[in-house]
């Protein structure tokens, strides 16, 4: 018999069942329902239904074949009116046959008083002193502890034991079956304190430009979670926004419906387990933008300590902190913003309800079964969460949102030292700063004093040319002037050499020193001699004999005559009037 594909949606009144039966017979098919059973029959198809709630056959019924399509659409009355169904997209739940509840115990004896009189005889029978022996072994104490328990509620044992080989490139703890869960959380701490690397971190900090277009993602249950806020507030009950693609119902379909037996304790760790695989998912699925690649099987088991060192939890906060540190220590983008959207985006998906978590581990069961040799995390975990999860009440996982909502994780709580690191960073990042502004105000001074200098070269070289065209004027006036004024010149020249020469040697000597701690000379020296204005570099200062000879030079060239320019022009006058009365 084959399980035919199948899909149920309801209204107030009544409940539709559509059976999608290609290729079958039309003509030999029947229909059974009784309060929660359903039951359908087309060769070689056959549905069996196990329904959340209970229908009724009141003449209201009604039935459909669709031949082109090969549908068979069937709407059966509720027996309460108005009742919602919860759950209908749980279709491997619905598969399950019901089974009668029951408060006996799981395992009876049956038969006791014949077993304690067949045990009575055996007490009478001759011992066997032919058994076979085995030589004795020195047994280890490893081998007389328990192996230890992991798996979907720590069911499973031996496991890794047998596929030590497959599971070493998954699994970063060594020997979990010897391994208890204390030492197996030593190690792993030791291991993200050894692999965390400040640099990273810090460059992910400070240039988070790709970090912060990842923040503003926004995956499916975005849109999924709004619709619910908005129908929660016109009406009091929660509908379901959640679908399922038809290979996520193939999905479904293939899985084996099991019932698991959980005490108190296991049933806590299969909750927090449930987060922490969650939280490496929204992670995944942020980072890549929806868009999964080769990486993501290795985000996913990488991120949840459940996978990858078979942990266990006894509360929401320690399930953070864990998630927290391997953000930052392993996947490419280490930011703690990331750590704190994923918590939220897993609250969403934990408020949507059962078929949004269902959703989300068919993604994983897909990722993981299309990766060597990550498939066997399957078998330990996801598959079993994909049936568990369709049985259980929402109300659960809405008060396991809650409970992840009121957790604040901090920097501090990571025990990275993340703040501290951040600090010494900024503070770094400061003196860089400040450094650089004092390079650039002493680069701006000597950009001032170097142009000061060349507008005083400037100032020089005109005041130079003024004083060549003043003297070209009065060649003829210092022509005319007699020998006595020639000596009066040059003894007047001496007496000012030698009154400028010790002035500018000290000067020569003295040292500028800048706030970058550099020695510099004077840039200028300015002088007034004999109503001239004498422009002298410090840096053309050499020693005093040169030095005389330079100034004598100048002073020939700068000295201008005392009498003006008016009176040349009224001796030029004249002198030639004198001429031209003697030529008469």
């Amino acid at each position: 018999m084959l399980t035919p594909a199948f899909d149920l949606s309801q209204d107030a009144d009544f409940l539709t069942v559509a059976i999608r039966v290609p290729y079958a017979r039309v003509s030999e098919f029947d229909v059974y329902f009784e309060g929660a059973d359903f039951k359908f029959y087309a060769k070689p198809y056959f549905l069996r239904l196990t329904l959340p709630g209970r229908i009724v056959e009141n003449g209201s019924e009604q039935g459909s074949y669709d031949a082109d399509k090969g549908i068979f659409t069937i709407r059966l009355p509720k027996e309460t009116p108005g009742q919602h169904f919860e759950g209908l997209n749980m279709l491997t739940a619905l598969l399950a046959p019901r089974k009668s509840r029951t408060a006996k115990p799981l395992v009876e004896e049956i038969g006791a008083s014949e077993v304690s009189e067949e045990v009575a005889e055996d007490d009478d029978e001759e011992f066997d002193w032919e058994i076979e022996q085995t030589p004795y072994e020195e047994v280890s104490e490893s081998a007389l502890n328990p192996q230890c328990h992991y798996g979907f509620g720590n069911l499973r044992s031996g496991v890794v034991h047998r596929l030590q080989d497959e599971l070493s490139d998954i699994i970063d703890v060594k020997d979990p079956d010897f391994t208890p869960a204390a030492e197996r959380r030593q190690k792993r701490m030791a291991a993200e304190l050894a692999k965390f690397d400040p640099d990273h971190y810090l460059a992910d900090f400070f240039e988070d430009e790709a970090v912060e277009q990842l923040l503003n993602y926004n995956p499916w249950w975005t849109d999924k979670y709004s619709e619910m806020m908005a129908s929660l507030e016109k009406s009091q009950e929660q509908e379901n926004h959640v679908s399922f693609s038809e290979e996520e119902k193939y999905q479904l379909r293939k899985f084996v419906n099991k019932s698991y037996v959980l005490d108190k304790r296991a049933c806590r760790q299969v909750y927090y387990s449930l987060i922490d695989i969650l939280l490496a998912y929204c992670y995944d699925i942020r980072v890549t933008e929806g868009e999964k690649n080769v990486e993501s099987a290795w985000n996913i088991r990488k991120l949840s300590p459940t996978l990858c060192w078979l942990e266990t939890w006894t509360n929401v906060h320690e399930v953070m902190v864990s998630f927290g540190r391997r953000v930052l220590c392993y996947p490419l983008f280490r930011h703690f913003k990331l750590a704190t959207k994923a918590c939220r985006d897993t609250i969403k998906i934990l408020q949507l309800g059962k078929s949004a978590v269902l959703k989300c581990l068919l993604d994983i069961h897909r990722i993981f079964q299309e990766n060597d040799p990550a498939y066997i995390l399957n078998d330990l975990y996801i598959s079993d969460y994909c049936v568990w999860i369709q049985k259980v009440k929402s109300k659960k996982l809405a008060a396991l949102a809650e409970a992840l909502k009121e957790v604040s994780l901090t920097k501090a709580q990571l025990g990275l030292e993340l703040e501290e690191l951040e600090a010494a960073a900024l503070l770094v990042q400061e003196e860089e700063t400040a450094l650089k502004a004092a390079h650039s105000v002493p680069g701006q001074q000597t950009l001032f004093s170097s142009s000061e200098t060349s507008d005083s070269e400037e100032s020089g070289s005109t005041a130079s040319s003024g004083t060549e065209d003043s003297d070209s004027d009065s060649d003829s006036d210092l022509d005319s002037n007699s020998d006595q004024d020639q000596d009066k010149l040059k003894d007047s020249q001496s007496e000012t050499v030698n009154s400028l020469q010790g002035p500018f040697l000290e000067e020569n000597r003295a040292l500028l020193i800048d706030g970058d701690g550099v020695c510099r000379n004077t840039a200028t020296q300015r002088s007034d001699v004999s109503q001239g204005i004498l422009l002298v570099s410090s840096q053309t200062l050499r020693a005093p004999g040169p030095l005389i000879e330079e100034l004598g030079e100048q002073l020939k060239t700068t000295i201008q005559v005392s009498e003006p320019k008016g009176a040349t022009a009224v001796n030029h006058s004249n002198m030639q009037e004198r001429q031209l009365s003697g030529a008469k």
